[in-house]
């Protein structure tokens, strides 16, 4: 095992299987709903302002959406949507919690070769019971050392885990699509931030202040790239 580098952490959601892409069609399908009552360009922009708020009292996740686009839509029609409208919208949240967990391209033997090298953990956010079954239903959880579902994926959030671990910052890989969750506040810390991007992402993951340039950061473009650009580091 390489000693500079002791442990590295991976995000589940959208850096080992989908996910923003059902987030996204449950958008579009409560958008066309909401659209029989009033016609809004800035459809999306409300339902998120509605999601950002509830934040701190849903957490995130499937279930904190579908929340989300129920006040959304009775604020948006002032109260005109009906019964049967909402009850679809309930089952646009079921659908998102029961889609299928397919795993990105390349990720199964990235995490295979990482595995074999370092000690690897699951650092992931979301509703409990989703993100275990997800867990699950992926067949990865056996590479794992230790899977971490947390409320929210920041600063504190990622000292209190390294030190659990036992690991320090500059010794610690995170890798994840997205900015604000993955990559900021492990840099932050002193660690190292692999970051690839996905084609979707939710705006409020790209809500970071964060220079691309930072030298503890690498941007790769697929899965198959991570086990050389950890070894990049080392060497």
């Amino acid at each position: 095992m390489k000693k500079c580098i002791r442990m590295v952490g991976f995000d589940a959601d959208d850096t080992l299987w989908k996910s923003e892409d059902y987030y996204r069609a449950a958008e579009a399908d409560f958008r066309a709903i909401v659209a029989r009552y009033v016609n809004l360009d800035n459809m999306g922009e409300r339902l998120y302002a509605v999601e950002k708020r509830n934040l701190a009292l849903f957490g995130y996740g499937a279930k904190g959406m579908t929340l989300s686009m129920i006040e959304a839509a009775i604020e948006i029609t002032e109260g005109r949507i009906s019964a049967q409208d909402i009850h679809q919208i309930v089952a646009l949240g079921k659908r998102i919690l029961q889609h299928p967990v397919e795993l990105l391209p390349g990720i199964l033997e990235a995490v295979e070769a990482v595995a074999a090298q370092y000690d690897i953990v699951l650092i992931t956010k979301g509703d409990l019971f989703h993100q275990e079954a997800k867990v699950r239903e992926s067949g990865l959880a056996h590479w794992f050392g230790r899977i971490e579902i947390v409320s929210e994926k920041d600063l504190p959030t990622y000292r209190r885990l390294l030190e659990e671990f036992g690991v320090a910052p500059e010794a610690f890989v995170m890798v994840g699509n997205s900015l604000r969750s993955d990559i900021a506040p492990p840099l932050a810390l002193g660690a190292w931030g692999l970051h690839i991007p996905y084609p979707l992402t939710w705006a409020h993951e790209n809500d970071a202040d964060i220079d691309l340039q930072h030298p503890r950061l690498r941007v790769l473009q697929q899965a198959r790239e991570i086990p050389a650009a950890i070894a990049a580091l080392v060497g």
